[in-house]
């Protein structure tokens, strides 16, 4: 079973940056399609982006799109989310997921989470 341990919250201005990173460890990352889930203040979970593999299929949720860039690094064991022109409303706690077998584009595909990174966004 794969462990994920993320990294990089903060609390930043709006229309600032964070790069939250999400590390692996105890399986192959290589095998495993991963992504970022976030549950805002008093709201469920919910889907931001997600990766395949070998890095080929990408999605995000449209509330990102064109401000977010998810990546991963298999020989370094590691997944990234650039989170660029931040809102107040992308205040929420980032979860990174992964699923061996189905890409994780719902909760209900993953697998294993992280304990979540804090990222807050000022007006």
């Amino acid at each position: 079973q794969v462990q994920l341990v993320e990294s990089g919250g903060g609390l930043v201005q709006a229309g600032g940056s964070l790069r939250l990173s999400c590390a692996t460890s105890g399986g192959t990352m290589r095998n495993y399609y991963m992504g970022w889930f976030r549950q805002p203040p008093g709201k469920e979970r919910e889907f931001v982006a997600s990766i395949s593999q070998r890095g080929l299929l990408i999605n995000y949720a449209d509330s990102v799109k064109g401000r977010f860039t998810i990546s991963r690094d298999n020989a370094g064991n590691t997944m990234y989310l650039e989170m660029n022109s931040l809102k107040p409303e992308d205040t929420a706690v980032y979860y990174c997921a992964a699923s061996p077998f189905v890409p994780v584009s719902s909760p209900k595909n993953v697998r294993n989470w992280g304990q979540g990174t804090q990222v807050a966004v000022s007006t």
